[in-house]
């Protein structure tokens, strides 16, 4: 152990100075190093203010950082800010004003961590780090602060505490750069691709007009030299965010105050819910400008390289199902399915299940789906539930579910469900037999696909049950891959 200790301790000494001595290679030593910097203690995306105050403190009286205490939240809790560096460029960088986007407040740590071994870049630059700027959010893990206010659309009112504690920042620092870092949804792709926008990047408007000047130009510049980069490692899943001026927003007005403006969102990513491959994203690019800025190498970038990163569009699905063909009212209809995963959190918001939903009907041949499934030849069922009804949980545990499955049932009825249990890690939907409403009778049949409806369906070929789809998620029957995060009880 002591070994290993003392290899990190070389590495996390001797890594810097070599990465500073060759700057054309930065970015990949950067990605490949990642791990020795990584903020261990963060690993999900719910993370408290508590949390963040403890590594806040643990930076006090470490040489080179200073940590100031900018005011409180409207329940009391405290906003910190922590600096670095002794140039004459001031960079800020706030995270976290929507409490429920959280991927950058982890990469502010591994960053930090980063330059308390590798202070050369600081000759050049100082930094500001806003890590929680609304830790009333964070904590119930939702977009606005304790009030009810998007504190992102009080930049003039400044109604707020953390909106006129981040407005007094800007003023007293008056940065050069700004960073305004938010997440957006894994719905977003890079327009006329099959890519998600695992990053989007902004120089946001100063006016209606969308004019450029200095400042929003070398904010544009900055982000080219970030999109090289990142293009190298998530190649065709970068993109910019609508420009549309919004004149509540900070980011807007900041830019317009004079301080270049870069704002960051972070998207989805293939196999990355808790966004860990995107937060190291942030670490990479926002490590990227800081050079850029230091050096003043951004300079060289054209607007044009700016406006020919695609657009955002929203046209993902956590799941795209394609050519369902179904009957209805004696007629055959071919639809395309899309079915997203929305997150619906326990009482304390620190963890949470998924329930499926579908979300889209019709021809989606210009949607994507993280998950693609083609249903061309099979036959579509809804899934069954199983006729008998189980008298607790503990028995629904032992049931052989790829069996069940290639019956064609995908719910079981429990009649002593818990009630605290809303979701299972098996495969197959629970019925709290509590919760049963006797159906009125129908004269018109229903369709067997409806929109917000929970999806549970069966594909079969030649009689034989090949696919089912269990809240949302891809059980493939016939070789017993098992792809659900969870069913719900219903």
């Amino acid at each position: 152990m002591q070994s290993l200790t003392m290899i990190k301790y070389l590495l996390l000494v001797l890594l810097p100075l070599t990465l500073m001595g060759q700057r054309q290679s930065i970015d990949k030593d950067l990605f490949e190093s990642y791990e020795l910097y990584k903020e261990e203690s963060l690993f999900n995306r719910r993370f408290k203010h508590e949390q963040i105050s403890l590594l806040i403190d643990s930076l006090r009286n470490q040489k080179g950082i200073e940590i100031s205490r900018l005011g409180q939240s409207v329940q009391g809790r405290s906003i910190s800010m922590i600096s670095l560096g002794n140039g004459e460029t001031q960079i800020l960088l706030w995270s976290q004003m929507h409490g429920d986007e959280s991927t950058a407040t982890a990469a502010i740590f591994d960053i930090v961590n980063y330059l308390k071994s590798n202070r050369s870049i600081l000759e050049k630059i100082r930094v500001h780090f806003i890590p929680m700027l609304n830790p009333d959010g964070a904590e119930l893990f939702t977009r606005r602060n304790a009030i009810g206010i998007d504190i992102n659309r009080d930049a003039l009112n400044l109604q707020s505490p953390e909106s006129r504690i981040l407005k007094a920042v800007r003023d007293s620092i008056d940065p050069d750069f700004g960073f305004n870092l938010h997440d957006q949804s894994k719905f977003y792709n890079a327009r006329n691709t099959n890519k998600p926008a695992t990053i989007s990047f902004l120089a946001p408007a100063f006016n209606s007009n969308k004019d450029i000047n200095e400042t929003r130009g070398n904010a544009m510049r900055v982000i080219v030299k970030m999109n090289t980069v990142l293009q190298r490692y998530i190649r065709g899943q970068v993109a910019r965010y609508n420009d549309e001026f919004e004149p509540r927003a900070f980011g807007d007005n900041i830019q317009k105050w004079g301080t270049s403006t870069i704002l960051i969102e972070s998207g989805g990513q293939y196999k990355d819910p808790e966004k860990l491959e995107i937060r190291k994203l942030n670490f990479l690019s926002i490590l990227t400008a800081f050079e850029s800025i230091a050096s003043e190498s951004y300079t060289s970038a054209t607007l044009d390289q700016y406006l020919s990163i695609p657009m955002n569009d929203r046209k993902f699905f956590d799941l795209k199902i394609e050519n369902l063909r179904f009957s209805y009212l004696g007629q055959e209809f071919k639809v395309d399915l899309g079915i997203k995963h929305k997150e619906i959190e326990n009482k304390d918001h620190s963890e949470f299940y998924y329930l499926g939903e579908v979300t889209d009907i019709g021809d989606l041949s210009n949607y994507f789906g993280y998950t693609n499934l083609n249903a061309e030849g099979f036959d579509f069922k809804i899934g069954k539930t199983h006729p008998k009804i189980l008298s607790d949980f503990d028995q629904f545990k032992e049931l052989d579910f790829r069996s069940l499955l290639s019956q064609g049932y995908s719910a079981i009825s429990i009649e002593n469900m818990p009630p605290e249990i809303k979701f299972t890690p098996f495969p197959m939907n629970i019925i709290d037999v509590k919760n049963i409403r006797i159906p009125k009778n129908n004269t018109i049949p229903q369709s067997p696909i409806k929109l917000e409806e929970n999806p549970s369906l069966i594909l079969e070929k030649e009689g034989e049950v090949i696919y089912a789809i269990i809240n949302g998620f891809i059980y493939h029957v016939k070789k017993g891959e098992n792809l659900i995060k969870n069913a719900v009880v219903k």
